[in-house]
């Protein structure tokens, strides 16, 4: 074969003059893989698309037998189309016919032909086709005739992509990339949404493939690569980034990547071969993606995303991408599907359009999920692979009930869900109907039902929920939303919009909750190897007085004239209540003495969530007014349970004996002290978990207000005093091996509760 050095230049610039002409799609592509097989003096140039049942179908050649074409098909992984496919690897054979993959069409008349290179059809890692060459002679192909190949491929995973192929694709078939697709996940809050896909951080379109000036391209990658790597160096040497730990260990992951060497001297071949920079970063990035992506190793998959993340920072730089585009065109019913993403970039979006949110990673305990719970939309989170099998405004579905993600469903699964949604809506008239009906249960037990808040959209559900009041308020998102400290005079403005909005009903403020896990930006905290146990809540705040007493003023100033109900997250001694209790003393001497009116009443409370405490629960029921359970904290810690770690999460059971009995006890102490105690955890929101609740004698709960109206129905059909009575006699056995779980479900189903 001729020298190929200016070839890719030549076929690329040809192939952007087809790609230009107002031609059929089957037209476009025959021409496409003649100049391929010209301009690389190959007797064969074949284009085989993958379609949505496995099936890699041959839509176009030069040189094998034409009636071949839509006819001649081979499965993913059969063949040496098919491995290639399924490998995402390219073959470069001298002697395709010896290899062990080989497969023969015999109604393409390949079997003269000797020599084979394959590349797969990219995009984002996806094979969505393969490309192929061939002659009659034994030869091997040549490394810049396989970058060749590799790089007109991304012109055939642009027609794929953008959907010109489906006017030539047989009635009844589908493309792969347009394929139906499910993803299990967890259940982070209920409810089914149904919309269109819209990416949080959009995948970059590079439109611009091919090139005028190799050396302006080259220059364009240079200065990029440099910024991204000045970037990543002031990022490092920032003082809140400490010298260990995992942030550091990342920075340098994407140090080493941005310096690395093949990295960029594979951009700068896919420059010299025709390439615009950003494609070229494109398709080494697709190239890489799909070569790590079938890793099983969960370090090297990790890996994986940073150097994804970085190489679309040098996509963003190179493009000139501004985020904030993101929401023009914003669908009506959006889901939006992201790796990871903080409270305050959700509520960035449109929330009337807001139907769901799917995430790859978080725990349902992290921010963005409580904030998502407060706008009423379902998430599923730990969604493997959702983002890269996605486009943006891909019909999707999520089931918040069941866990499950699916893109492009098929038409019968979009109507049975629309159907699902009916019937939800109708048992929400149902449970809508219960708003006003008083919670007795069955045999007259009075029931105090509330809802968990923390922003002043949560706050028009008081009243449409039938909540008593508001059990939670948490007082920290107010402050992880915003981008700087928010001031006294704003925190007393918004808890005063918090008191009024609510309409005479009690709310109950939990005081700062920060640190840990919990980051606030403008404030510098310090690299915790166990967040969750750190320097967090109550210990920060007494750590920084400042802070806990411009919120406890602003809190006072605002009940002015009413009631204050306030509490301490995660104490641990009673002594650090007595410490919160002089700060707010001195605080009540501040404003008397400037003449501000002070709250009528003032009830002061505390969470239980540490474990310690059980052991000062004599003088805990005596230091407090009230006490409320955060039950998924106290389980936490009782069961020495990460709840954000998947492999632990699920191995214990809140309905399991020990927590239960622990709870109990709680009850029991705050009973001998005539003490209110109310659980505000997750377990409080659904029916069976708060059946036990109430069988072990809370008569007091604090759920999302989409639980209300289920629990509600539940409870006016429940005998308390019959269930106490059968799971305290399975709480002091101490023989049975019997899960209380079952024991449950048994009750409810031989007494006909909801659950």
């Amino acid at each position: 074969m001729r020298d190929l050095s200016a070839g890719p230049r030549v076929l690329l610039k040809r192939l952007r003059e087809l790609m230009a002409e107002p031609l059929e799609p089957q037209e476009r592509l025959d021409q496409i893989v003649r100049q391929i097989a010209s301009n690389m003096v190959a007797e064969v140039c074949s284009a085989y698309v993958l379609r949505a049942d496995g099936v890699l179908e041959l839509y176009a050649t030069e040189g094998l037998n034409k009636d071949a074409v839509h006819l001649a098909q081979l499965k993913m992984g059969q063949g040496l189309v098919g491995t290639i496919a399924a490998s995402a690897q390219p073959l470069n054979l001298s002697d395709a016919q010896a290899h062990p993959a080989f497969r023969y069409l015999p109604e393409t008349g390949e079997e003269i032909y000797h020599s084979f290179l394959g590349v797969p059809i990219l995009r984002a890692g996806r094979s969505l086709g393969v490309l192929v060459v061939q002659n009659k002679a034994q030869r091997n192909y040549r490394e810049d005739e396989l970058e060749a190949l590799e790089t007109t491929a991304m012109v055939l995973a642009e027609m794929i992509a953008t959907g010109e192929l489906k006017k030539i694709t047989r009635p009844g078939l589908e493309l792969d990339l347009t394929r139906p697709v499910t993803i299990e996940g967890d259940s982070y809050n209920e409810g089914i949404g149904l919309g269109y896909v819209v990416l949080h951080e959009p995948r970059i379109v590079v439109t611009n493939l091919l090139n005028e000036d190799t050396e302006t391209e080259i220059r364009r990658l240079a200065e990029a690569l440099g910024s991204l790597r000045i970037s990543i160096d002031d990022m490092l040497s920032r003082r809140e980034v400490s010298m260990e730990g995992e942030h550091r260990d990342v920075l340098e992951t994407y140090r080493m990547f941005a310096h690395d060497q093949g990295w960029v001297r594979r951009m700068e071949e896919a420059i010299h071969n025709g390439l615009t920079a950003e494609a070229a970063v494109e398709k080494v990035q697709s190239d890489t993606k799909a070569r790590m992506i079938r890793l099983t190793d969960p370090y090297l998959r990790e890996r994986m995303h940073d150097f994804d993340d970085l190489a679309n920072r040098l996509l963003r730089q190179l493009t000139g991408f501004s985020p904030q585009s993101q929401t023009e065109g914003f669908p009506a019913d959006a889901i939006i599907f992201s790796r990871a993403m903080g409270a305050a970039e959700l509520l960035d979006y449109p929330r009337a359009n807001l139907r769901g949110l799917v995430l790859e990673e978080g725990a349902v305990t992290s921010h963005v999920v409580i904030v998502a719970r407060a706008m009423g939309i379902a998430v599923i989170g730990q969604a493997t692979g959702a983002v890269a099998l996605a486009e943006n405004g891909d019909p999707v579905i999520i089931d918040g009930d069941d866990g499950k993600v699916h893109i492009r469903p098929v038409a019968e699964m979009q109507k049975a869900y629309e159907e699902k949604v009916k019937l939800r809506a109708r048992r929400q008239e149902q449970f809508r109907a219960l708003r006003d009906v008083e919670p007795l249960t069955k045999d007259g037990k009075r029931i105090t039902l509330q809802m968990n808040a923390g922003l002043l959209v949560d706050l028009p559900q008081l009243a449409e929920s039938g909540a008593e009041g508001i059990g939670l308020f948490r007082t920290e998102l107010q402050f992880m939303i915003s981008s700087t400290m928010p001031k006294g005079e704003e925190q007393e403005s918004f808890y005063r919009s918090v008191l009024r909005q609510s309409g005479g009903r009690p709310v109950t403020f939990r005081t700062l909750d920060i640190g840990g896990d919990k980051v606030v930006s403008y404030f510098r905290g310090h690299e915790e190897e166990n967040p969750a146990l750190g320097w967090r809540a109550i210990r920060l705040s007494l750590d920084r007085p400042g802070l806990l007493r411009a919120q406890l003023r602003a809190l006072l100033k605002a009940a002015a004239g009413g009631d204050l109900r306030m509490m301490l997250p995660m104490v641990t001694e009673v002594g650090e209540i007595r410490a919160v209790r002089e700060l707010m003393q001195k605080e009540v001497q501040h404003l008397s003495k400037f003449g501000h009116p002070l709250p009528k009443k003032l009830q002061f409370g505390a969470m239980l969530e540490v474990p310690a405490l059980m052991w000062q629960l004599d003088e805990l029921m005596q230091e407090v007014d009230f006490v409320s359970v955060g039950s998924n904290d106290l389980f936490q810690f009782s069961m020495a349970v990460d709840r954000g770690n998947a492999r632990v999460s699920d191995r214990f059971d809140v309905l399991g004996r020990p927590f239960l009995r622990i709870l109990r006890d709680i009850v029991r102490a705050a009973n001998r002290h005539e003490t209110s105690v109310t659980l505000c955890g997750e377990m409080a929101g659904k029916p069976l978990s708060a059946m036990a609740l109430l069988g072990i004698g809370f008569r007091s709960i604090s759920m999302s207000p989409t639980a209300i109206g289920p629990v509600k129905a539940m409870l006016l059909g429940l005998d308390v005093d019959k269930l106490n009575r059968e799971l305290d006699a399975a709480l002091d056995d101490h023989h049975s091996h019997l899960p209380l779980r079952d024991i449950l479900v048994g009750f409810a189903e031989d007494n006909n509760i909801p659950l």
